[in-house]
């Protein structure tokens, strides 16, 4: 399978899952990784060898609670477009988002890792660049300039400014310290708009609550 992602025929109908709390993946979006467990590292040699997906999902539990936490039911592909080995062993990898999947079920497998049966055909509208059009600029940028302020958090306001709408939100959406279940909300939006939506929602939010350390980065 090549990098050009068009129609339901050019997904994989199973896929390697990386779960990870915490971690956003959106379409477009650029996911720096840096893998160590050994289980993970053979979820990377098996994507490189193969369809160089990878599925970003994050489990609903603890992994340090529950040996096999519960899977989310949607999380994003992402295609292994930079790779590096280090020194020690590790691998330090981005993936680039290509399209959210359901999970359908998990899979037997005798691999390290989990995979599971995913269903691509409600999200296929990822595959295709958002309609910038009717984006909020105005609004998002006076949020985060408060979110960033009231955590005297600094960003390179000029790259803010001069970023293309969808990926300054996929930015923000996938650096800004949300909980979980945000993160989560911002990956099922059914929408590009409904996402921006979110994301200003949240940071909003975020801005009427007490301000407490967190770093964007």
């Amino acid at each position: 399978m090549g990098g050009n992602y068009h129609s339901l025929d050019d997904l994989p109908s199973t896929i390697d899952v990386f779960p990870l709390r915490d971690i956003l993946l959106l379409p477009r979006g650029q996911l720096p990784l840096n893998v160590f467990e050994p289980r993970y590292l053979a979820l990377v040699d098996t994507a490189l060898s193969g369809t160089r997906m990878i599925g970003m999902i994050q489990p609903t539990q603890h992994e340090d609670k529950v040996l096999k936490p519960t899977l989310s039911t949607i999380g994003c592909a992402g295609r292994l477009t930079s790779y590096r080995e280090s020194d020690d062993g590790r691998y330090l990898i981005t993936l680039t988002g290509i399209c959210r999947f359901r999970v359908v079920e998990e899979l037997e497998t005798a691999a390290p890792f989990r995979q599971v049966k995913a269903d691509f055909a409600p999200f296929l509208r990822d595959l295709v660049a958002a309609d910038e059009a009717d984006f909020p600029r105005d609004r998002l940028l006076g949020a985060l300039k408060d979110y960033l302020s009231r955590r005297d958090m600094q960003a390179d306001w000029r790259s803010v400014l001069d970023a293309a709408p969808e990926t300054l939100v996929n930015a923000l959406a996938m650096l800004c310290p949300f909980e979980p279940a945000e993160k989560q909300a911002l990956l099922e939006a059914p929408g590009w708009l409904e996402r921006v939506d979110t994301l200003i929602a949240l940071l909003e939010m975020a801005n009427a609550r007490p301000p407490g350390p967190a770093s964007l980065n």
